[in-house]
């Protein structure tokens, strides 16, 4: 089985595959000027469905979801966006942590892990 990387770059790959399985690395928003929680959380959504399917899956096949806030009094905010998005046929287990992230200007992060199609 061969490892296929998704972007890689010097520092890390935005998505790893092997096997059955896939791992994103931690998404945050490519826009964060005058962005709110769920704006952000909508961008990396979307960039998390177009690295799914560059790997070969979707929503529906995420099997677990870390969600990073800098501030968890935004967790609503994030759950509007996230709510609307999830596969609500197929919900993954997910955790949701408060925590400092690389810049002052993300407010959300998130890692999944997914299943591939084959």
């Amino acid at each position: 089985m061969d490892v296929q990387r998704i972007e890689p770059g010097k520092r890390m790959s935005q998505a790893v595959a092997f096997g059955d399985m896939v791992y994103l690395a931690g998404q945050v928003a490519a826009d964060t000027v005058g962005t709110g929680v769920t704006i952000q959380t909508q961008q990396i959504l979307a960039e998390i469905d177009r690295l799914l399917a560059a790997a070969g899956s979707d929503k529906a096949r995420i099997l677990s979801a870390t969600i990073y806030l800098a501030d968890m009094a935004t967790f609503a905010e994030m759950n509007a966006a996230w709510d609307a998005w999830v596969a609500q046929d197929n919900p993954p287990a997910r955790a949701t942590v408060e925590a400092r992230l690389a810049g002052p200007e993300y407010l959300v992060e998130i890692v999944v892990v997914a299943a591939r199609s084959r």
